[in-house]
């Protein structure tokens, strides 16, 4: 799914207990992440929860993202942080800000400080990533 197809759905959505539905949906079909990679040196710091990220350059120098939580609900706000930032090359990345996504799915009125901090910390790591690639 697209993120603007995520908003145009949530949108739809009545409350919040059908989007944190549809959020822990979206977790569910992440990529998975194999156990080799949930390592200290992919985890994301600022995380309450464990998450661990990787990143490979595909060969035109998009960055595909590939990470995994051991929470439902993180594991869907990774989905979301995916939807924005993978398979973008990393000076597109780089430049790209979240925060108007995050608010029209409601995520910045609707997590809790912990939850937030730790989306930042996602997109942080993400940027840095996209940073080292482009080199």
């Amino acid at each position: 799914m697209q993120i603007e197809k995520l908003a145009s759905l949530f949108e739809l959505l009545e409350g919040w207990e059908d989007r944190y539905r549809q959020i822990i949906d979206l977790g569910k079909k992440l990529e998975p992440l194999d156990e080799e990679h949930k390592t200290a040196a992919n985890k994301v710091h600022g995380c309450t929860s464990q998450v661990w990220l990787i990143c490979r350059q595909e060969e035109d120098g998009r960055l595909h993202f590939v990470a995994d939580s051991d929470a439902h609900i993180v594991r869907g706000l990774i989905a979301i942080v995916l939807m924005i930032f993978s398979d973008r090359q990393p000076e597109e990345i780089i430049g790209l800000d979240p925060l108007p996504w995050f608010a029209r799915l409601g995520l910045d009125q609707h997590l809790s400080p912990m939850r937030s901090n730790g989306l930042h910390a996602m997109v942080g790591r993400i940027k840095a990533l996209a940073a080292a690639a482009r080199g």
